[in-house]
């Protein structure tokens, strides 16, 4: 309601925004990431495999949608971005290291909400001009998981790798309704219960959590990831598995000498 106010103050149709005479007490939030929703690499490597057993084989529910979940999880990737990814953007060597060009990135807001008049909105990059693009390096095994894909599924008439049964653009629906089955198959009942890796969107920040755990700098995870370092380490900082024992050890060093 804010935004549409200050929208109105901005067309000149209000003279002012009336919710700026109202005070309230402002509450910190904490903005950290629930830590119990990060899977560890053996979790989400499960979870990939369990991924390709939703649906029947012939209708390849699960197995066209691994890489996509892979893409999530390797390269740290908004589901918006990897639902635009084209084949054009992808660098795939024979062996090595990849790199994927982002540009373009299809949210789902609805019919009622985008210019063309169908669910998922064509954009640039969050945040950036229209024109701006990101780089995003890619491991080895996502490489030959983005390989097979293209050998045994192709792509969309349009370019696109990843699409639904029908050969549209994939919906956050399809991918959700997906993701649960694959939880009930790589968890146990605590584990389905739990935070861990709820959403699809979890697989992201366990990617950003194990660059920072692994020693990454800072800056060159933020440039990876699209966010800045203050955001990034302030949404991530919790995540840090196994740096406390590690700066404890450091403390102590410290306090005897």
């Amino acid at each position: 309601m804010n935004t549409a106010l200050e929208y109105g103050v901005d067309l000149g149709e209000l003279k002012e925004n009336p919710l700026k005479r109202i005070k309230q007490k402002k509450i910190a939030k904490d903005a950290a990431l629930d830590r119990r929703a990060v899977v560890n690499p053996k979790q989400a490597r499960e979870l990939l495999a369990a991924v390709s057993y939703v649906g029947s084989w012939h209708r390849d529910r699960g197995r066209r949608l691994v890489a996509f979940y892979a893409t999530l999880y390797f390269a740290g990737v908004r589901p918006a971005k990897a639902v635009g990814l084209q084949r054009d953007d992808c660098d795939l060597p024979g062996e090595g290291w990849g790199l994927l060009t982002l540009a373009k990135t299809r949210p789902s807001s609805g019919k009622q909400w985008t210019d063309t008049g169908t669910v998922h909105d064509l954009r640039g990059l969050k945040q950036r001009d229209t024109s701006a693009v990101r780089e995003v390096p890619i491991p080895p095994e996502l490489v030959t998981t983005l390989r097979a894909h293209l050998e045994e599924f192709g792509t969309a008439p349009d370019g696109r790798l990843f699409r639904n049964e029908r050969g549209g653009v994939l919906g956050a629906s399809t991918y959700s309704r997906a993701w649960e089955e694959a939880r009930r198959l790589a968890f146990t009942p605590q584990q389905v219960a739990s935070p861990l890796a709820g959403r699809p969107y979890d697989l992201r920040h366990a990617a950003l959590s194990t660059w920072l755990n692994s020693g990454v700098d800072a800056t060159e995870v933020a440039a990876r990831a699209g966010n800045s370092v203050k955001v990034l380490l302030k949404r991530y900082a919790k995540c840090l598995d196994g740096r406390q024992d590690q700066n404890n050890r450091r403390i102590e060093a410290a306090l005897t000498l």
